[in-house]
């Protein structure tokens, strides 16, 4: 999994190393800091592959395109059947637009 450095605390790491998965996501410096300033007491320093985590922009762009409709963006909708249905057809329009 890709993420932000938003996500980098210990709970997620530690809930998707349980179900096997692999997170690629930096740590903050304010986190290495306070690592640091432990000092052996503060563990390892978070391992993560530097080019794996280059990709992660284009996940980001795919969002941000989907979010180019307002309605999604602001969900106004007040089901979440219908919010479903506007992603739904987002990613057809996209999909046709990519096809074309």
């Amino acid at each position: 999994m890709r993420g932000d450095k938003a996500y980098s605390s210990r709970v997620i790491r530690q809930h998707l190393r349980s179900r096997g998965i692999v997170a690629v996501i930096p740590e903050p410096a304010d986190q290495q800091g306070h690592r640091k300033r432990r000092g052996a007491r503060g563990g390892r320093p978070v391992g993560y592959d530097h080019d794996d985590y280059k990709g992660r922009n284009v996940v980001e762009r795919g969002f941000n395109e989907t979010k180019q409709w307002r309605g999604l963006a602001t969900r106004y909708d007040n089901l979440a059947l219908t919010y479903r249905g506007g992603v739904v057809l987002r990613a057809i329009t996209l999909w046709l637009k990519a096809t074309t």
